[in-house]
This record gives structure tokens, C-alpha cells and sequence, in this order.
């Protein structure tokens, strides 16, 4: 039988069957979970099967995260994994760029895409005149730019078939990803890399954790929008929520929290629509179930909870204050970007450029010597912008993002409160315009929040 099958011969235009892109995804599975050269060409395989259009370039994104996220414990790190992720990117640009052209040639660009593309030329523009690592800069900027740009262009082309079942297989393989994840608790593979906090089989409690709130506010945005929740979701939450604190990602865990509040708050507002139509799980009987559970089980493990809790918050710490617990978190890192916001008010030091430029480790290709890593950790986005692209910049983003967050909004309770989540979490943790580590995930979700249906703000009966 044949594995492509043809459409109407006017249309010049052919449909794969999906039996090989699925091989194909195996494969690379496979792939990476082997050693060697064969774990490096499993990008390769993901790159490939990113051209064959817009569904398959966000999968193979997404899955590129998952490749470079997984714990020694379950997979070989893939040594050259950090250029195999740019040969995916590559394709998924190729792929919706591809896609982007009406039969008579002309580009169909839309408003999101074209403000992405703006803030973009003008971070490259910033960079070769103010950046202290020009290249390390450039090169940081086009690849956000690209990531960002291709993604929103790949959602906003879907159908609305294909953008709901990409949707349930991108939070189908996280739920899986979480499940497969519950055995190694009982195992030290689950705490490779600081022996407490729990990673599943990601390389990092700070991984595991922000993937679980992602999870647990989409779940969370269901229960709210639906008349008749699901108790699938109830129980997906909860999963979510255990899965946080046991990750001990405060910044996870205050961001699931922010972001589901700001969705239940800000979204009447800014829809002008009835928080009853708007949420009409807040007043269904599953809700009623809801709340009498929890105040059953808050009478019978409340202290236990509680002490859990204030574990989970101070996190080894002694101090009683959130203020100096988060101060021992993240004050040195804040005080070396309030120093360089001083020094360099109007221009900054460079997008992606560590406080301490000296510090950064570059990592460069060994054929054309482009620095494809080069890590700096920030601590807090909004401190970090207007260090890196100066005051200037930090105005461009919020321009560029405001209108982000009203079409998120636009787009339903769900929508809203992932697209809230992902920008709580880089509260604590700066890593939105990274896209080669956890920023590609939040990437991939930010752009689906901000691209879906403007219909989806009124409550529905059924998910």
C-alpha cells in the first residue's frame, strides 16, 4: 500500500500517511534512548520529521525539548544534542515559512508573527552595537526570534481539527511524560541530581516542576470553563499539584497558583463577560464536591499539610519571612542586575549576556564557530530584560507582549491560565527567552494560548 495518497490534482498537493510520521516518531524515540551517534541522529529524525507541516514542526519542537530535558538516569546525554536542536529549529521554520506563501507567492504574515519579527530585528539591531558578546547576542536573538515566529505562525495555521487533537496530544504527552515519571520516586534515579527534590525523568527539579504547572493550570482552566467537568482533570490536578511540591520549585508552585488566580480575577475584566459564563464549573456540583472533600481532608491531614507545606516553602531555609527566603534564593543574582540596570540604564549589557559577562561559558560549533550555548542565569525576567536591552527594550517587549496577553485572554480560561503560568514562573526563574532549554516548552505553550479561537472565552458544556 502506498504511503502517500494524492488530493485533488488542482490542489498540487499531497497528504503522508500518518502511519510513517508515527514510525517516524518512534524511531526517534528509540533513537535517543540509544548510545552514541545514534542518540545525536535522533535530532536529525526530528528535524526531518518537522518539514512535513505545521502540526509536525510544534511536535517536533516540543520533542526536542523532551530529548534535551531527559535524566542520565533514564536516557545517554546526547552530545551533540545543542546542535541537533538547532537543526530541528531549522526545520520547523523551513517547514511553516513553507506554508506561510499563498499559491500566488505573496507572504501571508500575521500580526503576532509581524510584532515577533520586529522585536526581533530590533534585538539584533541592539546587539551589534551595545552587546558585550555581539555574536553570543545575535545569535541568542534570531534563534528566539525564529522559535517564536514559527510557532505562532504553525498554531494560527492549523485547522480547528488539527489545532484540538495537537492540542490533546501536547497535554496527553505531558500527562504521560508525569505518569512515567510517579514510579521513580521510590527509586534515587527520581533524585539524581540533588538527592531531595524530585526530577522524574527530566535532568532537573527546576524542569519537572514548571512542566507540572503548565499541566496542573490547563487542567485547572478545564474544571473552571466547563459546566460538567471532568473528573479525569480533577484527578490530573491533583497529580500536578503533588508532583510541584515534590519537585520543591517554588517558583512552579507560585506560579501555578498566580496564574489561575489571575485567570479567575482578570478574565471577567478584560472580557467583559459574567464570571458565571465565563466559569461555569465555579458553580457546578462537582465544585460543591470539590470544596466539602477538601474541607474533610483539611480536618483530618491539615497539620500534616501544613507542615508539608512550610517544608516546601523554606526549602532547608530557617528564616520565617517569604521576603528573606526568596532574598536567599535569588538576591545575589538580583543584586548583580540591579547594579548593571545602574551602570547601563539606556543600552544594557546585551540580550542573553550573563550579569558577569566574564563568567558566561560559550560553547561554540566546531565547523562555523557560532556560539550555540552560551548559559546565563538570570533570576527574574523583568529585572532581566531591562539589564540586557535597557530601558528602551524593556518598553519594546512590553509592547510587544501586551496585546500577547489580550488575545490569550480572548482565548478562554485554559488558554489564559497557562499563558499566566509560563510568565509567573520567569518571575522566578528567567528563561522565556531561551529557547534552548525550558524556554522552548513555554515557547510552544505561549504560542498556542495566544493563537487559539476568540469563541472560547464563553463557558462549554463538555471538554
Amino acid at each position: 500500500m502506498s504511503l502517500v495518497r494524492k488530493t485533488k490534482p488542482s490542489i498540487r498537493h499531497t497528504i503522508v500517511d500518518p502511519r510513517l510520521l508515527y514510525g517516524l516518531l518512534f524511531v526517534a524515540l528509540l533513537m535517543r534512548f540509544a548510545r552514541g551517534g545514534t542518540a545525536n541522529a535522533s535530532y536529525l529524525v526530528l528535524a526531518a520529521y518537522a518539514l512535513f507541516g505545521r502540526a509536525q514542526a510544534i511536535q517536533a519542537l516540543a520533542l526536542s525539548w523532551l530529548f534535551t530535558m531527559l535524566s542520565a538516569g533514564v536516557a545517554p546525554e546526547a552530545s551533540g544534542a545543542t546542535v541537533g536542536r538547532y537543526a530541528v529549529l531549522g526545520a520547523a521554520v523551513a517547514a511553516t515559512i513553507g506554508r506561510a506563501a499563498p499559491a500566488k507567492g505573496v507572504f501571508s504574515i500575521s500580526r503576532p508573527v509581524l510584532a515577533t519579527l520586529a522585536l526581533g530585528a530590533f534585538i539584533v539591531f541592539h546587539s551589534i552595537l551595545f552587546s558585550d558578546v555581539p555574536d553570543v547576542s545575535i545569535f541568542k536573538a534570531v534563534s528566539w526570534t525564529l522559535a517564536m515566529a514559527s510557532l505562532l505562525s504553525a498554531w494560527k495555521g492549523l485547522s480547528s481539527l488539527e489545532r484540538a487533537r495537537l492540542e490533546r496530544q501536547l497535554f496527553g504527552g505531558l500527562a504521560a511524560l508525569l505518569l512515567v515519571s510517579v514510579p521513580f520516586a521510590f527509586s534515587g534515579i527520581g533524585y539524581l541530581r540533588n538527592g531531595t527534590g524530585f526530577q522524574g525523568i527530566l535532568n532537573h527539579p527546576q524542569a519537572l516542576g514548571p512542566t507540572a504547572a503548565l499541566l496542573g493550570a490547563w487542567a485547572s482552566g478545564r474544571l473552571l470553563g466547563l459546566s460538567r467537568p471532568r473528573a479525569l482533570d480533577g484527578a490530573l490536578l491533583g497529580l500536578c499539584l503533588t508532583l510541584v511540591v515534590m519537585s520543591q520549585s517554588r517558583a512552579a508552585g507560585l506560579a501555578l497558583a498566580m496564574g489561575v488566580a489571575s485567570a479567575v480575577l482578570l478574565l471577567p475584566v478584560v472580557t467583559r463577560t459574567p464570571l458565571p459564563r465565563l466559569m461555569p464549573g465555579l458553580a457546578s456540583r462537582w465544585a460543591l464536591v470539590a470544596v466539602v472533600a477538601a474541607a474533610i481532608a483539611l480536618v483530618f491531614v491539615g497539620p500534616v499539610l501544613g507542615q508539608r507545606l512550610g517544608s516546601y516553602i523554606q526549602k532547608g531555609s530557617d528564616s520565617p519571612s517569604w521576603f528573606e527566603i526568596a532574598d536567599q534564593s535569588r538576591g545575589e543574582l538580583v543584586d548583580k542586575m540591579v547594579a548593571n540596570i545602574k551602570e547601563e540604564p539606556l543600552t544594557g549589557i546585551g540580550f542573553g549576556v550573563a550579569s558577569d559577562p566574564s563568567s558566561m561559558v560559550t560553547v561554540r560549533d566546531s565547523v562555523l564557530g557560532l556560539p550555540v550555548s552560551a548559559v546565563s542565569e538570570k533570576g527574574v525576567l523583568p529585572l532581566a530584560v531591562p539589564e540586557e536591552l535597557g530601558i528602551l527594550g524593556l518598553l519594546l517587549v512590553i509592547i510587544w507582549l501586551c496585546p500577547m496577553i489580550m488575545r490569550g485572554a480572548r482565548s478562554g480560561v485554559a488558554a489564559f491560565a497557562v499563558l499566566a503560568t509560563v510568565l509567573f514562573t520567569n518571575l522566578g526563574e528567567s528563561t522565556f527567552f531561551s529557547p534552548g532549554g525550558m524556554g522552548l516548552l513555554y515557547l510552544v505553550f505561549f504560542a498556542w494560548a495566544v493563537t487559539g479561537s476568540h469563541n472560547n472565552v464563553r463557558g462549554s458544556k463538555r471538554g
